[in-house]
């Protein structure tokens, strides 16, 4: 029983063996296929940078610049009024948006809500 089994699974051995051809073990069909692949991958990471730009630029083109805004376009965000729009005109410029909060012109809270729709160029 045991040399059936032996043999059976030399056997099987033997078959597997036969079927892997020897293009998948080729050095050059190897290096063939990884250059295929890092080109595959070279162009999904451009492809990645690419919408990433697209996206920022898009968010950016629509945001107020807190350092350049009239009253008026500041007023347009959420929670600002002229009161809180003069703080913002009077404490310019701004690194960051994010100096806002920094300077105590406006609260985290308040930030937190406009921070999508704000840039400081």
């Amino acid at each position: 029983m045991k040399r059936t089994l032996l043999c059976a699974s030399g056997f099987l051995l033997l078959f597997a063996a036969g079927c892997n051809s020897d293009q998948h073990n080729n050095p050059d069909e190897i290096r063939r296929q990884t250059a295929q692949a890092t080109k595959d991958a070279r162009q999904d990471a451009k492809a990645v940078v690419q919408g990433v730009e697209d996206g920022l630029k898009t968010k950016n083109s629509s945001a107020i610049d807190i350092n350049n805004a009239s009253a008026d376009q500041l007023k347009s965000l959420p929670g600002i009024d002229d009161v809180r729009a003069r703080h913002i005109i009077a404490n310019r410029p701004y690194d960051h948006s994010n100096d806002l909060v920094k300077k105590h012109v406006i609260s985290q809270d308040e930030y937190d809500r406009i921070s999508s729709q704000v840039v400081a160029h």
